[in-house]
């Protein structure tokens, strides 16, 4: 790679490598790098454009990523894919996300994210290998579909899913509220109450299905920022599928959620929004050492605040920046370098898991920083930052996506902080412990009338069983 970063044959308009943490790449992936931004000037930057403005799927750029093996990013080599590590995937995303088109980043998130639940248990799998061996081939696209319209942010309790073993295989329900790609995606890897459910919410199954046998309304996506990535409500109604399409054992989604999904997702996402948080900085320098203000013979930069702002912000992301590749580079250090083999020797290995929760900080520490750097580099744009040409506004909408996207910063800050005040089994993932105390204070403040009231319903469910 050359030492200095080129945009379209010219000088790159924004931070140059020297700003970027190319020490946590390899030669290898360094030239990824190089040709993913070239992709980037060529055809997903004015690609984001319309996708923006139209609120268009963004499949023109998939296509453009499947022309350079990256939509088997992260697949061993055995299937077809690129085979590379955790770290490898960060850079990808955070360089789709900064130079090319969030949504874009967002949709390659969500597919990535349902090729490692089908990594985690693809062995002996023949469905999940053909899937495997698709990707690139046929511009196949997937999304992981997991959310719930019942739960809101919060982990994703089965409440409107269920799975029945019948003759042909499992008969299939789902409703999820939150698909990124939903209606456009090509296969779903999605999560629903096991077989066997008998109330315990962390005994769920993953199933591999198929665009035509979902139901979707792409069309109700018009939302405020991440326009492309139509994240939307999606149905399977009595879906019968054969016994192979259930990804891993059943009750085997908690685990496959802790192992596979969660971790490599919520870097990830971080990743993306570092990327846009570099996009922030890249816009504000250009239109700041561009614009001259006459009266004074200076550029916007020449101005002291200016440079402070600017300053703060390149500090903010590079320590959001090494934090997210850091936590990749852990994964790759207990995964063999992402050796999805590892899950074939050793079916019960959970190396990812227990890193999860330096995930979940990732994703904070992220969606915030870019949900104050996006609006400081706003301010270093002035009043011309706030037309659609300058290309800034559209990151700040984008941007404002982060803090919002499940888990939400508001339910990751409270986890850490119940976790470090109360201990790690007082978050209570899956709803199956009672707080003793709470339960004695609410009793507490019943009447004699309340209190019998209360036995009377207790007595009742106790019969009913």
């Amino acid at each position: 790679m050359t030492d200095q970063k080129m945009w379209g044959g010219e000088p790159y308009y924004g931070l140059d490598f020297e700003f970027d943490p190319q020490w946590f790449l390899t030669d290898e992936q360094k030239e990824i790098q190089r040709k993913l931004i070239e992709l980037c000037h060529s055809t997903l930057a004015p690609n984001a454009i319309e996708s923006d403005r139209d609120s268009i799927f963004p499949r023109k750029n998939m296509e453009a990523l499947a022309s350079q093996g990256l939509l088997a990013l992260h697949v061993p080599e055995k299937y077809g894919g690129m085979g590379q590590n955790h770290q490898c995937v960060i850079m990808v995303l955070e360089t789709v996300a900064r130079y090319g088109c969030a949504s874009t980043a967002l949709v390659y998130t969500m597919h990535l994210l349902a090729l490692s639940a089908l990594l985690f248990r693809a062995a002996g799998n023949a469905e999940i290998e053909k899937v495997l061996r698709r990707l690139n081939k046929d511009v196949f696209i997937g999304t992981a579909s997991y959310s719930d319209p019942e739960t809101g942010s919060h982990f994703w309790y089965p409440l409107m899913s269920s799975a029945e073993e019948v003759p042909e295989g499992w008969k299939v329900n789902k409703k999820s509220s939150w698909t990124t790609s939903g209606g456009f995606a090509d296969f779903y890897v999605t999560q629903t109450a096991s077989p066997d459910f008998d109330g315990d919410f962390s005994n769920l199954s993953v199933f591999l299905l198929y665009a035509d046998e979902c139901e979707s309304m792409p069309s109700s996506w018009d939302a405020m920022g991440m326009r492309g990535n139509q994240s939307g409500p999606v149905t399977f109604t009595d879906v019968i599928v054969p016994m192979d399409r259930m990804v891993g054992p059943p009750g085997d989604g908690a685990f496959s959620n802790d192992e596979a999904l969660d971790p490599i997702g919520l870097l990830m996402l971080g990743a993306c929004f570092n990327g846009l948080s570099m996009a922030a900085i890249d816009l504000a320098k250009r239109q700041a050492t561009r614009k001259t203000h006459a009266d004074v013979g200076m550029r916007v930069a020449d101005y002291p605040t200016i440079q402070d702002y600017v300053g703060d912000a390149i500090m903010d992301t590079q320590s959001s920046r090494l934090y997210t590749f850091s936590v990749a580079q852990l994964l790759d250090s207990v995964t063999e370098n992402c050796d999805w083999t590892l899950h074939e020797r050793q079916p019960e290995a959970s190396p990812r898991a227990e890193y999860l929760t330096w995930g979940w900080m990732s994703k904070f520490i992220t969606a915030k920083n870019v949900y104050e750097v996006s609006d400081r580099m706003l301010n270093v744009c002035g009043g011309s930052g706030y037309k659609k040409e300058l290309l800034i506004e559209r990151v700040v909408r984008d941007a404002k996506a982060g803090w919002l996207m499940g888990p939400t910063n508001e339910v990751l800050r409270q986890f850490v902080g119940k976790w470090a005040l109360l201990g790690f089994d007082s978050l209570d993932y899956w709803n199956q412990s009672v707080n003793a105390r709470v339960m004695n204070n609410e009793i507490k403040k019943l009447d004699d009338d309340g209190k019998r009231e209360l036995i009377e319903k207790l007595q009742a469910e106790l019969d009913a069983k």
